[in-house]
C-alpha cells in the first residue's frame, strides 16, 4: 500500500423507519457511487434496509449521515452501525434483490 491509499474499512449499516417502497435502494446505490463506495444495498423482510459498505473512514462516514436522511419520501428512525469485513473482489456497488 502506498502512502496515499486509505486503508478500507468495512460497515454494515441497518437503517430502520419508513424505507421500504420509498426508492431508499436506488438512493443508496447512487451516494455510494458518488461517494466511491463499494458493496450492496438489501431490503429485508422486517422492513429494514441493509447495507454493506467498503470504502475509508471518511467514505462511510459520509454515507452514514446521507443515510439518516434518506430520500424525500422516506422516514429514517434508526441507523445502526457495526463492524463487518471487507469482501475480497467486491469493487462495485449495487442492489440486491429484495426479500
Amino acid at each position: 500500500m502506498t502512502s496515499t491509499e486509505k486503508p478500507i474499512q468495512a460497515r454494515r449499516f441497518v437503517v430502520r423507519g419508513r424505507v421500504q417502497g420509498v426508492g431508499f435502494r436506488w438512493f443508496v446505490e447512487r451516494e455510494a457511487h458518488t461517494l466511491g463506495i463499494a458493496g450492496w444495498v438489501r431490503n429485508n423482510s422486517d422492513s429494514t434496509v441493509e447495507i454493506l459498505a467498503m470504502g475509508s473512514r471518511e467514505q462511510l462516514s459520509g454515507l452514514r449521515s446521507r443515510l439518516q436522511q434518506g430520500p424525500r419520501a422516506a422516514r429514517v428512525d434508526d441507523v445502526a452501525e457495526s463492524e463487518a469485513t471487507p469482501v475480497d473482489g467486491l469493487t462495485t456497488f449495487r442492489i440486491e434483490g429484495a426479500w
